[in-house]
């Protein structure tokens, strides 16, 4: 998996979106936004979580965090990040460029309801390097199980 299995679930389920490879880094959401030349909100991070044995993936804006109470509330427990080797194994993207594109069979993914601020957002497309330009309510009907309200916004 990576940026060719990104591509190709994306040619298969939403050939309208463009991949985007920028030839520069966009691993973190700050380098992104530079990239793209959009605010650090705008970047759609994809972040593999762990709670309880259910291991899943949140998508949520760029400035957001992982609020424990509302995962527990949401999930039933206490959430953890995957390490690196961990999300590698999960998604098949390296950390960087995880994505809720072109994942193996069973990978749940849930929207953060943060991404609804914007009309579009810059989820990451399998490799450090590449993105796609897309809306949120898209995303979520595309890869999302359902819309989940567990990160809290900066102050």
């Amino acid at each position: 998996m990576t940026l060719e299995s990104a591509r190709a679930w994306l040619d298969a389920h939403a050939p309208d979106l463009g991949l985007i490879d920028h030839s520069r880094s966009t691993a973190t959401v700050a380098e992104a936004a530079d990239v793209l030349g959009v605010a650090p909100a705008r970047i759609a991070k994809t972040l593999a979580i762990r709670v309880g044995g259910e291991e899943f993936l949140v998508v949520a804006r760029g400035d957001a965090r992982i609020d424990n109470a509302k995962v527990k509330a949401e999930f039933g427990g206490r959430p953890r990040m995957l390490g690196a080797d961990e999300a590698l194994a999960l998604t098949g993207h390296p950390v960087g460029g995880v994505c809720p594109f072109g994942l193996p069979d069973g990978v749940t993914v849930y929207c953060d309801v943060s991404l609804r601020a914007f009309d579009t957002v810059f989820p990451a497309a399998g490799s450090l390097t590449s993105s796609v330009e897309i809306a949120p309510e898209r995303l979520a009907e595309l890869v999302s199980r359902r819309w989940v309200d567990v990160c809290r916004l900066p102050e």
